[in-house]
């Protein structure tokens, strides 16, 4: 089977499934389950299941090609917590078992084609299961899950046994090691629950995630995601090789932030600077531009990344070169596989006379999947007509990328930051490089203290601050942000600075 290659993706997309997609569904299906190739889906089954509960039913799409499913229903937990089999869990695909008025949310289909299997599109589904049973406020997901190289270890010993080997890492066991790694827990071993599965001696493991935030008494569905979790990275400048290294250490922080299941990665200002040490003997201005020789091959790979771990990553800047001008640019790769530009549109005195960059003349909100953000690099904070411009377009949180040498530069880049996040309404994100690059000029030491910022009344911290990285260490930074909290905010905040401008004698506009 040929894997896909990322170069290829121009498009992940999570839909409900339609039955006009049933062809293509069942093809999908036999390829992925060869050694049960009748266990197909039939047409009436999907039907009824997308009439009951539309909303458990989803496809992931990968260039517009189904790469997946997973497919649920909501059952009562107390019907199900002894033994039970695939057949009396979906009411032998009557799915009468299916209460809308249930508390759990069951799983009874879940597969990723061959070819796209290793781009962690199991997990967006699991993650998709999550936040749906947060948000219809179900205690917990649960499902069935099978156990397929038992077959190879049943005559040595039990189920319960192999279960044990494969969580101490002694067997290797790749569905079910990758349905703990999902945070699902075994909860019980399931006698005879699939027919026909003779890989799994017709056992499965009851597997389990629990919902946290449940409430007995209080169901209050939500169709808008509203608590997004920012993963800021507080990167050392070091000296690296080449630029493997440099990516190596940029995947392990993505692994990290995206272990949280953060829905953003900021990465610095200029964080692939300590490239420029092997370009220690040309002058800075040539310096820069080898480096950003390197710019197009670190979007490449930031983009795979993104869709490899089902996260959006704003990749802090770098040189570039457009038209033979050098500018301070950055890019979001979006976990859809899609992305989108930004510009330093305010160069340092220094930028301009060492390495002769220019601003650059755009200016955008940008759509993903948790709202418009903003971004502003390093400087652009400093100057607040920005931040209101992208506060009139919608923003809910801005990122800032920055690189500062002394604590004064990154008073001002951090006091600025936080008038922004009040007078705008919304959250600001810095995150800045810290360490000491002594052999490359003009980048030769780094101060920095990441930060996310609020605004300041009753329902945010009283200080303006979500949460602080240490000083000048090497570290991530994982915080949560509430959007309904600035729609309150604004409407019934102490003050309203967006509310409250005086548009009868000024006002922000772009030419």
């Amino acid at each position: 089977m040929t894997m896909i290659n990322t170069n290829e993706i121009e498009n992940i997309e999570l839909s409900f499934l339609q039955l006009k997609d049933y062809q293509e569904l069942k093809e999908a299906l036999i390829e992925s389950y060869p050694e049960m190739p009748d266990s197909y889906w039939l047409k009436p089954h999907l039907k009824t299941l997308i009439n009951l509960f539309p909303e458990g039913q989803v496809v992931v799409k990968v260039n517009g090609q189904i790469a997946g499913c997973a497919f649920s229903i909501i059952v009562d937990s107390a019907k199900f917590e002894n033994q039970h089999t695939y057949k009396k869990i979906t009411g032998n695909l009557t799915f009468n078992t299916h209460n809308p008025d249930g508390d759990l949310l069951y799983g009874i289909e879940i597969f990723i084609r061959p070819e796209y299997r290793g781009l962690r599109l199991g997990r967006r589904l699991y993650d998709y299961r999550k936040e749906l049973c947060e948000r219809l406020n179900l205690k917990g997901v649960a499902f069935g899950g099978r156990i397929p190289n038992y077959h190879q270890y049943a005559d040595q010993m039990t189920p319960k046994e192999y279960i044990a080997k494969v969580r101490l890492k002694e067997i290797h066991d790749p569905v079910f090691n990758f349905q703990i790694s999902n945070d699902f827990y075994p909860s019980k071993i399931l006698k005879n629950y699939l027919e026909g599965d003779d890989a799994s001696k017709d056992y499965a493991v009851l597997l389990k995630w629990d919902n946290i935030y449940y409430e007995k008494e209080s169901r209050q569905p939500s169709t808008i995601k509203k608590i997004i979790r920012l993963g800021l990275i507080q990167w050392q400048m070091r000296w690296y090789k080449n630029l493997d290294d440099v990516m190596n250490q940029a995947e392990y922080f993505i692994d990290a932030v995206s272990g949280y299941r953060s829905d953003f990665a900021l990465f610095p200002e200029f964080f692939m600077a300590p490239l420029m040490a092997e370009n220690n003997h040309l002058s800075e201005p040539e310096a820069i531009r080898e480096l950003a020789k390197h710019t197009d091959e670190i979007i490449r790979r930031f983009s795979e990344l993104a869709i490899s771990y089902n996260i959006n990553i704003i990749t802090g800047s770098m040189p570039e070169i457009k038209n033979d001008r050098l500018y301070n640019a950055g890019y979001v790769c979006k976990r859809d596989g899609s992305i989108d530009r930004f510009e330093k549109l305010h160069v340092t005195p220094d930028e301009a006379k060492v390495w002769g960059m220019q601003g650059g003349s755009e200016l955008k909100a940008i759509d993903t999947d948790c709202g418009k953000i903003g971004v502003l690099i390093c400087y652009d904070v400093e100057f607040p007509e920005l931040g209101r411009i992208l506060a009139d377009d919608g923003v809910d949180i801005l990122f800032v990328p920055f690189l500062t040498d002394t604590q004064n530069g990154y008073s001002r880049v951090r006091n600025c930051a936080m008038a922004r996040a009040i007078e705008n309404e919304c959250y600001v994100a810095i995150a800045g490089g810290v360490g000491n690059l002594p052999k490359v000029h003009n980048m030769d030491i780094q101060y920095a203290q990441s930060m996310v910022f609020t605004p300041c009344d009753f329902s945010f911290p009283m200080n303006g601050i979500k949460a602080e990285a240490t000083p000048n260490t090497e570290m991530i930074l994982i915080a949560d942000v509430d959007i309904d909290l600035l729609r309150e905010l604004n409407q019934f905040g102490s003050v309203r600075n967006l509310k409250d401008r005086r548009k009868d004698i000024y006002e922000v506009k772009r030419k």
